[in-house]
């Protein structure tokens, strides 16, 4: 074992949105941080793949490792380094019955690298849902209280979007959006005939350079890097500029295995480096998790059960609802085949348009969309096999005549938390370093269920609206819980130390030293992808503990 002689004034495990927004945080206001990052380097220069064609490298970038897949979706050549579904020497387990999968990003930056950058600020009426509808618990917080930290995410970060004074989806600081393609103009049309609301997306990507960053130029790959940072990634945005104040010490490969305590509060953390697997530990004034929220649950439990007097810690695990509906749109045939890249994925969505509505389930979801002449890859035209001529020009004059003629909706909605779904340290599962590893347990209620066939119907009526054939339906009802990558609640926040593990600034009741900037602490998981409220409650944290350590209050 070997000890460090420095003690730092923070350290900070995990490099995602919430750590890499801590680290910059506190290194402009002075503060010594050591980050702590369990995978490995980012070279951007090297690891970013987004202008590379398929004929320039081996096999067109295909490839034979499982590691990649999970329900279908693949993350392999030219993807962005960004984790895998299943890791060889850090497993984890499910209960028996149950469903559930744990995506880990193991680089700097984590899941920003290569992440949606869908951009959402939550509503008023989220952060108080049990007064809204009388299920799950309020925030201790309001978004008057967040509402400051949104405005300087957005404004430091960069989203573009439009102002169009809605409850369910709040404006906030926007640089001016794409403009809409040719699918998203009909999709608009179809949808004002049902009374549902296309709008602008809300993206961190630059549409004008901003900090030395320049504009998107609409490569259209995002999700395998970029090299121009134009896409939000706290690697390059965060970390890399806080290394350059001196004050950022940054340890990649560094796997923890607990946090030590001395007389009731944080001392430090005990790590293995994976390369010499020789354990390290280091000194550390204060400690704030953000290894993601199963993550940091994991190394509290871990820790022996360290801030879990009130027993939440690894409770009321939520992801987000999901459903994804494809269809092929007639309207879309014979069109000049044109470069649609633009920025990755959608130009407009379709947020919440019937809150205050009586339903049949609580709550709501948003609406992602997708189509239009992207370059096609591995897979693209295999759903339709069956349907095509299976050898020469037949098969080439059906492609093209297809290609370009599918919109997929895809459905982002809220889960309420319940009590069968959590994680607990596994009794008997270790992973290669000889920690203890999470044991799942995933349930979706009827309301998640009656949620995704709301969905279900929506689409294909939007796809019936434009004349089109509504065909494949993803994840059967409802997607496996923890494939949308939006896990979060599982070490929450509340006023009373008896309900929760946090306080409103994301504090630990039991051990003032410890503070978690991941989504952990949610109290409840909105339609809204979350990656915005990570950022902004981790500026607030961060300013919240500079301000305690120069009190001498931590």
């Amino acid at each position: 074992m070997q000890k460090s002689e420095t003690a730092y004034d923070v350290v900070v495990i995990g490099s995602g949105a919430g750590g890499g927004t801590v680290v910059h945080t506190l290194t402009k206001m002075g503060v010594k941080v050591l980050l702590l990052e369990a995978g490995g380097p980012l070279n951007p220069s090297k690891d970013f793949k987004e202008h590379l064609m398929p004929w320039q490298v081996p096999h067109r970038g295909a490839g034979d490792d499982g590691r990649y897949y999970f329900g279908g979706m693949k993350y392999g050549y030219f993807e962005a380094p960004n984790g895998y579904w299943d890791i060889p020497g850090e497993p984890y387990t499910v209960a028996p019955g149950d469903k559930f999968a744990w995506f880990r990003s193991r680089i700097v930056g984590g899941r920003t690298n290569h992440f949606g950058r869908i951009f959402l600020r939550f509503s008023d009426y989220d952060f108080k849902p049990y007064s809204t509808d009388g299920l799950g618990d309020d925030w201790p917080i309001s978004y008057a209280d967040v509402a400051p930290y949104y405005d300087k995410a957005e404004a430091f970060v960069g989203v573009h979007g439009t102002k169009e004074g809605l409850r369910t989806a709040p404006d906030g600081i926007f640089q001016p959006p794409p403009a809409p393609r040719v699918h998203e103009v009909l999709i608009q049309k179809a949808c004002a005939k049902l009374g549902i609301p296309v709008i602008p997306a809300r993206k961190a990507m630059l549409t004008k350079a901003l900090n030395g960053r320049a504009a998107c130029h609409y490569c259209g790959h995002c999700g395998r890097g970029c090299l121009t940072a134009s896409a939000y990634s706290s690697s390059q945005v965060q970390i890399f500029p806080a290394l350059k104040t001196g004050l950022l010490e940054l340890r990649t490969n560094a796997m923890v295995r607990q946090l030590l305590v001395k007389n009731g509060k944080v001392d430090g953390v005990s790590y293995i480096d994976k390369f010499t697997r020789q354990e390290r530990q280091v000194k550390a004034r204060v400690v704030v998790l953000a290894a993601s929220a199963c993550e940091s649950a994991r190394l509290l439990l871990n820790s022996n059960n360290l801030a879990n007097s009130s027993g939440v810690v690894g409770r009321y695990l939520t992801d987000t609802v999901g459903l994804s509906v494809r269809g092929q749109v007639p309207a879309l045939e014979g069109l000049m085949h044109h470069d649609t890249d633009g920025i990755r994925g959608m130009h407009t969505y379709i947020p919440w348009w019937l809150f205050g509505e009586k339903l049949d389930f609580p709550r709501g979801y948003h609406v992602e969309m997708g189509g239009g002449f992207a370059q096609p890859h591995l897979g693209t035209f295999q759903s339709a096999a069956n349907r095509y001529p299976t050898y020469g020009a037949a098969l080439k004059q059906h492609i093209r005549h297809d290609y370009g003629t599918y919109i997929g909706f895809t459905g982002r909605g809220e889960m309420i938390p319940n009590e069968k779904s959590y994680c607990e340290i596994d009794p008997s599962v270790t992973d290669e370093y000889g920690i203890p590893v999470l044991r799942f347990h995933f349930n979706w209620s009827e309301h998640e269920q009656r949620q995704s066939a709301h969905m279900r119907k929506t689409f294909t009526d939007i796809i019936t609206t434009l004349g089109g054939r509504p065909g494949t339906i993803s994840s059967g009802s409802i997607t496996t819980g923890g494939e949308v990558i939006h896990e979060v609640g599982t070490i929450r926040m509340g006023n009373d130390p008896r309900k929760s593990a946090l306080n409103k600034y994301q504090q630990a009741h039991d051990v003032k030293n410890l503070f978690v900037a991941d989504a952990a602490p949610f109290v409840s998981n909105p339609d809204k992808n979350p990656t915005l409220s990570i950022v902004a409650l981790a500026m607030r944290m961060s300013e919240y503990l500079a301000e305690e350590m120069r009190k001498s209050n931590v």
